[in-house]
């Protein structure tokens, strides 16, 4: 095999070995790739650099024809053109080889390809969704989960992966809530940087990391009625303190990539913002990896109405700073033309091509442009015991115990158990609705994790209920439930009346939430609330494990059931899981990084709100923010979470040193476990500014710890907080700690705990 045919790319590949190893001792790393691919960029011509900023999918076949300056070209013409930088959806190690080998053997230079993906929540083997990940407060369970998940998307030829999505969204109607880690910027932060960490290890060009993608910039969470791609209305304050920390946790993690939201910030479609790519990632943060689209968003500024057409759209990206088009083939048909008129600056194309060829030669393509095209590899790695030891892990860790009447879980391996509902025995939907290459019912169901575990097997029966849906697809995009086919109520009802317990399986089937995916009703649907009524007249022992990629509202079940756990769709290993946790083999520690709402006239419902001017009632009159209908806090708010055993906090202790931007405050308690059994306690730490230059909100999450307490001992837990810790967007437009007197919360959730005072001085 002849890797290096033409003259040039041989030139390029000898020069940056023999130059840049001799310069190796005396210029950083990133120093040394841009200054490679400075002497790769004055090579090219302006097609070639525009051919570098041209990402389109390859759903289609590669012969396939698509539309460009040109006329009619196959996508193989095109990449023997230098017409196409990257592709998205090629897959396979096989498959990427053929087409890195066109680009790499056929093309003028020879400049390899990077393939992209949606490696959301993993690749084949599959983790818990993004938000049931959170809900473990555990960063290393989302670092692992990255680890692995890069580890087979890179043994499958592809280098780049679209996530994390770190878009805080406190809204359960939005759909793509599954794919974030909840409503909170702090907890969000700290998966986000653990997710670039396990995508991109320490370095970008082994063999088992992946190039990561922050999505989406920004304020994508913040869509008005949790409507998919809809319109957003933002403040400056809540952009800075809400929205941007956690794109900025993951350039502090050196992230290589960066996509952009499909919504207007200020009015100005995300693609086309210069205050967005320029000001601040770029400018502000410094980031030096590159921009991408999302799907044809740069065509989408003509829909916003801010173009004309997409030779308007392609002139405002580019000059926004967006480096590469997904998909709209807007730069592809019209930067030459701007270029030549004068109204695009070439340089402008030169940085973007800088920062893709400098992305692809981290990715370490210039010195191998096949190193992850190793078909034994590819076999040898995916779907690996390992892998999923490590899902399953994450699994456990992800689910969260609601309720627990009378203790009935855990449960003795020896009971007679009835799985009963949708779920029970489903081997599809815990793959969730971003499962990448997962094989279709691949998943362990519920019911075989509960044999698996149970001393007698033959004691553990199923029986389905009822079909959540009708029309037996995955529903794409609309789905039909089931509401009349009663027919499965009495082999159900007959087999619960049976059994010690009932572990009831309901809740979403995965293609309810995810992308497009967004609701107005966040119940349960079909027969499935009928079907617990059923069940309980002849059995009141039911456990509710709680199938769900968002939050829902299920006030009437958390009063009829006496256990509930929040199972979300756990992936690969979800019935294995879910039996560790039911008869006891783990202890549960997760806490909800989203609220759960009393009903969906709530939602948005979060615990960080901005102080009202009526917060309380006075006087006993109505003139206060209420609702006259509902208690206007979360039925589960935000951190909460129970364990077997229990915890008991005393001792709050608060203490500071230093003053102004030198401040250092010390708070510790002493959590006890008061249990009969071991278990890890999430401590959490808010604060609040009760006078400050913009009204601030009456909580703020600002560090946790997850700790492990033998039953019957203490732990001392200590927090660090700075003068970073206490800043926020002041009306001086800076981030800024404003002295003064501060609260400070320690306790198991956002609602309750431990509370005192300090005080920094100017």
């Amino acid at each position: 095999m002849s890797r290096f045919n033409y003259p040039i790319f041989s030139f390029l590949v000898l020069f940056s070995v023999l130059f840049f190893n001799c310069k190796k001792n005396t210029v950083s790393t990133k120093d040394t790739t841009f200054a490679k691919a400075d002497s790769i960029l004055s090579l090219m011509t302006l097609d070639e650099k525009i051919g570098q900023l041209n990402q389109l999918s390859g759903y289609e076949e590669l012969t396939g024809n698509i539309a460009n300056e040109d006329g009619q070209l196959s996508r193989t013409e095109m990449i023997k053109k230098g017409m196409i930088g990257s592709f998205l959806n090629v897959i396979g190690a096989e498959k990427t080889y053929q087409v890195q080998k066109l680009a790499v053997e056929e093309s003028r230079l020879g400049i390899p390809l990077i393939f992209g993906y949606d490696v959301v929540h993993g690749f084949q083997t599959m983790f818990p969704v993004p938000l049931a990940m959170a809900a473990s407060w555990d960063a290393e369970v989302v670092k692992s989960a990255s680890s692995v998940a890069a580890t087979e998307t890179a043994a499958a030829g592809v280098h780049w992966t679209f996530a994390p999505m770190v878009d805080v969204s406190r809204d359960a109607r939005w759909g793509r809530a599954m794919e974030g880690f909840g409503e909170d910027t702090y907890l969000t932060s700290k998966m986000a940087y653990a997710a670039v960490k396990g995508f991109q290890g320490d370095d970008l060009s082994s063999r088992t990391t992946i190039a990561s993608c922050a999505k989406h910039f920004a304020a994508y969470g913040f869509i008005e009625s949790g409507r998919e791609y809809n319109s957003v209305s933002i403040d400056d304050a809540t952009l800075h303190d809400v929205v941007f920390p956690p794109f900025k946790a993951c350039v502090d993690a050196g992230i290589a990539t960066f996509m952009n939201a499909f919504n207007t910030v200020n009015g100005v479609p995300a693609t086309g913002s210069a205050f967005l790519q320029r000001d601040i990632l770029k400018g502000e943060w410094n980031f030096d990896g590159f921009v991408l689209s999302d799907w044809a968003s740069i065509g989408e500024i003509v829909t916003h109405g801010a173009a004309k057409d997409k030779k308007e759209a392609a002139k405002i990206a580019i000059k926004a700073g967006c480096d590469m088009d997904m998909q709209s083939i807007s730069y592809s048909n019209h930067l030459k033309e701007l270029v030549n008129e004068g109204l695009v600056e070439e340089a402008l194309i030169d940085d973007a091509v800088r920062r893709i060829l400098n992305v692809k030669l981290q990715l370490g393509l210039f010195d191998d442009p096949y190193k992850y095209c190793n078909v034994d590899f590819e076999k040898q790695v995916i779907g690996s015991q390992d892998h999923k030891n490590v899902a399953r892990d994450a699994a456990r860790k992800s689910i969260v115990l609601l309720k627990n009447t009378d203790n009935i879980l855990p449960l003795s391996k020896t009971s007679k158990i009835a799985v009963i509902g949708p779920f029970g025995n489903d081997t599809d939907s815990p793959l969730g609705s971003w499962r990448a290459q997962a094989k279709t019912n691949s998943a362990v169901s519920i019911y075989e994790g509960i044999k698996n575990k149970s001393i007698n097997p033959e004691d553990v029966s199923f029986a389905k209920g009822c079909d959540l849906t009708v029309d037996g697809t995955h529903f794409i995009y609309h789905l039909k439930f089931n509401t009349k086919d009663k027919s499965g109520f009495g082999k159900a009802v007959k087999t619960a009346s049976k059994a010690d317990v009932v572990l009831l399986a309901i809740g979403e089937n995965a293609f309810e939430s995810g992308e497009g995916r967004s609701k107005t009703d966040i119940k349960l649907k079909g027969l499935q609330e009928e079907l617990l009524d059923e069940i309980l007249k002849v059995n009141k022992n039911v456990v509710v494990l709680l199938s769900n990629g968002r939050a829902m509202d299920i006030s009437e079940l958390s009063k009829k059931v006496p256990g509930l756990l929040v199972t979300w769709q756990l992936g690969s290993e979800s019935g294995n899981a879910i039996a560790d946790v039911v008869f006891g083999d783990y202890n549960p520690s997760a806490k909800l990084p989203i609220s759960f709402p009393r009903n969906i006239g709530q939602v948005p419902v979060y615990y960080n709100t901005l102080s009202t001017g009526r917060p309380v009632q006075e006087g006993g009159n109505v003139f206060y923010s209420h609702y006259t209908d509902s208690e206007k806090t979360p039925l589960y708010p935000f951190g909460y979470g129970l364990s077997y055993t229990s915890f008991e906090y005393s001792d709050l202790k608060v203490s500071t040193q230093g003053k102004g931007a030198d401040v250092k405050i010390t708070v510790s308690c002493t959590v006890s476990n008061t249990g009969n059994l071991d278990g890890e306690e999430v401590v959490q730490l808010y604060i609040n500014d009760p006078v400050a230059s913009r009204s601030r909100p009456v909580k703020e999450l600002k560090g946790f710890k997850k700790v492990l307490i033998a039953k019957g001992a203490s732990e001392t837990i200590q927090f660090e907080l700075s003068a970073q810790d206490l800043a926020f967007w002041t009306l001086n437009n800076k981030k800024e700690m404003e002295p003064g007197l501060f609260h400070v919360y320690v306790g198991p959730n956002s609602q309750t705990g431990l509370t005192d005072t300090f005080e920094v001085s100017k």
